[in-house]
């Protein structure tokens, strides 16, 4: 919602509406839009060759929040507008045996159950466990690149799933966003907290020569606490810092030779508060914090995802989510005043003085961090190295932070104003400036949990109008779940699933009044959103590379495709692919909290075939050309990085080339046949230097808390998908590919899973798969 005004050269001033975004028209031949809906002209874009122009450049105290508003990535989105007929004949359903040329062959590599069969024949395609698939695997396959080499080694047609892109991208994002996190971030970090600590040390001290005010005293103590929370968080431990040569198991500890720079020695005038903050993080549950006096859910603080696989990774998590989740709160609604704490019973004006108190001390804190970030061009350059590239990821802060607060300052004293005076006047004009801006759209859980039914939040929202240094990110689906709360096939019902709107009003989600108020709200407001708008980070741009999988295919496309059960395979891809994107973005994506819910000899070789959706490898492939050119821009792509997106892009843009063959019922080249059969030879060089497990399907993802339990979304090993498709001779044949399977369910919040828990629990005592899969897996 907020975004910085310092962005890098290269942002494009667009008109950015913070919020989520739903169904987008489309060009032919395939209908993107509800059947109530018009079309309009999908896009305006320019082709692939178009040259990126930089955007403007925005820079400096100059800046305006009307300003601010209008930035985005967007111009590094350059989309090809596909030309094309789609033609592929038809074929009967339900199939019969007898009509498919390699059936007998097939079924002696992958042998099919008589559910199996009777799913083939009835949608042209089935889903089977990997594991099904005789003596292929020597174990289920939780790799890509393992199933299509175990297929082609048994000579079974190649069958290239829009399931693998994802999964492949899915794979390139997290290790961009890794290393940088590992490589540069740990220390910019480091060096901007330390740096924060030690001007928070001087305001402290000259507090106390100057003979300030209690509260801006009090103010500067709690900055000490919170920057020292902060790169203790960061800190190495002693069991973190490797003592040989050898790691152990597989966490990568940190370097002796270079921790003796991470070192912080705690204030003694701060180290009881800081202390207990540190051992209640370590607790990972619900309590008052002692530094911000407002109840913090520290399950949170878990680290999960990719954070898990080095020691430096985890303390960045902690650290990053400290400065994500801990607000300097506006107002003192949230605030537990310590004589509510410590009675039962407490006069209400006093509590009420009491927090109001507290709340100008945390608003003080907020001041004093964004003065010192306004004056020094240092602390800002770190600040926005770091934002910046995160916001190219996840996009931009959901909450106010030091541009805001600096901005109200020049208003209220000028840009050329001396030290400011936190008088009771001057604080009142400056709560009255910042109170102008805008609130949250997505509650993240500051202070305690409102309850089931509230009609209050617009009030929460507001309440928890406040300062966080570097905000968790507003993200269209966290603020879907929040409006409409789960399952999750409401982000999908929103990007364009009819087949999730049936599968919503059969479980009975979608039949009361106020879901369906606030469903149209949503439409309405995110109906409108063009391709420039749907393109402003990378992971809006994810969203909208999975709407063309959602629709309902036309006549042309191939049979398979037409089925009730293919729109509920590709609902099972776009949920797992959604599952990756919230796994890689755990730490800066900010989640909502609960404020409301045959038989014929083979005369000619079988071809292997692309899933011919090409409006998805256009999109794809922008998007991948997008996170390239912009983290290239930004100087934080190694040289193996570099190489691995441009594998990714050639293979996109031969894919998307293929499938258009296909759905016009072109003969394919040698070489292009050649091209499906050896897909993980051509995959294998961006994966070459990447640790199998970080290649690995299996993944969870929190999304959504409500009261004490937390939504998972969890991906686990591949299935494999069996397809009856035609080739351009008349022929039907079978292939197979793999595909990601999907589940979500719920789990206490403060046992919120990493991935190596959700891997133990997949093999123990596996959650139910959602019940409208049975369409298609057997």
């Amino acid at each position: 919602m907020k975004i910085r005004t310092s962005i890098v050269i290269f942002l494009l001033v667009v008109s950015l509406i913070p919020g989520s975004g739903c169904i987008d028209s489309s060009s032919e031949p395939v209908n993107e839009t509800k059947p109530d809906e018009g079309t309009d002209n999908q896009d305006g874009s320019s082709s692939d060759t178009a040259e990126t122009s930089p955007p403007e450049n925005f820079s400096g105290k100059s800046n305006t929040l009307e300003l601010e508003n209008e930035a985005s990535f967007s111009g590094y989105y350059r989309k090809e507008n596909l030309q094309f007929e789609a033609d592929v004949p038809a074929y009967s359903l339900p199939l019969k045996a007898s009509k498919i040329t390699n059936y007998d062959d097939f079924i002696q590599k992958i042998p099919l159950t008589n559910k199996n069969r009777d799913l083939l024949y009835k949608n042209g395609f089935v889903v089977i466990e990997s594991r099904a698939a005789g003596n292929l695997f020597e174990a289920e396959p939780v790799r890509v690149n393992e199933t299509y080499n175990a297929l082609k080694t048994a000579d079974v047609p190649i069958f290239i799933t829009s399931d693998s892109l994802l999964h492949l991208y899915h794979i390139q994002f997290d290790e961009t966003l890794k290393k940088v996190e590992e490589d540069e971030f740990y220390d910019d970090l480091w060096k901007l907290d330390k740096a924060f600590l030690e001007a928070s040390i001087e305001d402290y001290n000259r507090s106390i020569e100057d003979k300030a005010s209690e509260e801006v005293t009090e103010a500067a103590r709690r900055n000490v606490a919170y920057f020292t929370v902060a790169l203790s968080l960061l800190q190495p431990k002693p069991e973190q810092i490797e003592q040989s040569q050898i790691y152990l198991g597989k966490t990568r500890l940190f370097d002796p030779k270079n921790v003796k720079q991470y070192s912080v020695e705690i204030p003694s005038f701060v180290k009881a508060d800081v202390e207990t903050e540190l051992a209640l993080i370590e607790a990972q549950k619900g309590e008052i914090s002692p530094i911000f006096k407002y109840y913090e859910d520290y399950s949170q603080y878990i680290p999960r995802g990719h954070y898990t696989t080095s020691e430096k990774l985890t303390n960045y998590f902690k650290a990053m989510m400290w400065h994500g989740r801990m607000s300097m709160l506006l107002r003192p609604d949230m605030i537990i005043s310590e004589e509510s704490m410590a009675k039962e019973s407490v006069a209400e004006k006093s509590a009420v003085e009491e927090s109001e108190k507290e709340s100008r001390i945390q608003t003080i804190q907020a001041l004093l961090i964004s003065d010192h970030f306004d004056r020094d061009k240092n602390l800002r350059d770190r600040w926005d190295r770091i934002y910046d590239v995160t916001a190219l990821y996840v996009g931009f802060s959901d909450d106010l932070g030091p541009y805001e607060y600096a901005k109200a300052l020049d208003t209220v004293f000028g840009n050329d104003r001396e030290e400011p005076s936190f008088d009771s006047e001057n604080l009142t004009a400056l709560k009255t400036e910042l109170e102008r801006y805008e609130s949250p759209k997505i509650y993240g859980g500051s202070g305690e949990i409102i309850p089931s039914g509230s009609e209050t939040g617009n009030e929460t929202l507001e309440a928890t109008k406040e300062f966080r240094f570097m905000g968790q990110r507003y993200t269209p689906d966290s603020y879907v779940l929040q409006k409409l709360n789960p399952p999750a096939l409401n982000i999908m019902d929103l990007l364009g699933s009819e087949r999730a709107r049936e599968h919503l009003k059969n479980m009975g989600v979608s039949e009361n009044e106020e879901y369906n108020r606030r469903y149209q709200s949503l439409e309405s407001e995110f109906g409108a959103f063009d391709e420039e708008e749907w393109n402003k980070n990378i992971y809006w741009s994810q969203l909208y590379t999975l709407k063309p999988l959602l629709v309902s295919y036309p006549e042309g496309y191939p049979t398979f495709m037409q089925t009730k059960a293919w729109e509920d395979k590709q609902l099972n891809t776009a949920l797992a692919s959604w599952t990756e994107l919230r796994h890689d973005t755990i730490l800066y994506a900010k989640q909502a909290y609960f404020i409301s819910a045959f038989y014929n000899l083979e005369e000619k070789p079988v071809k292997g075939y692309v899933e011919p959706v090409p409006e998805f490898y256009a999109r794809m492939l922008a998007l991948t050309k997008m996170a390239h050119s912009g983290l290239a821009e930004m100087e934080v792509l190694d040289e193996q990085s570099d190489k691995d997106f441009t594998t990714l892009e050639s293979t996109l843009e031969k894919l998307l080339e293929i499938s258009i063959k296909e759905l016009e019922n072109k003969e394919l080249k040698d070489e292009e046949y050649e091209f499906i059969k050896n897909f993980e030879q051509n995959i294998a060089p961006m994966l070459a230097n990447i640790d199998e497990d970080s290649q690995s399907s299996v993944m969870v993802a929190d999304v959504y808390t409500e009261e004490r339990k937390a939504l998972e979304e969890g991906t686990g090993k591949l299935d494999l998908i069996v397809v009856a498709y035609k080739q351009p001779d008349g022929r039907i044949v079978l292939g197979a590919g793999p595909v990601m399977s999907y589940y979500e369910f719920w789990q206490p919040s403060g046992e919120r899973l990493t991935d190596e828990e959700w891997g133990e629990m997949l093999e123990n005592n596996p959650p139910e798969r959602p019940e409208w899969v049975e369409s298609f897996k057997a």
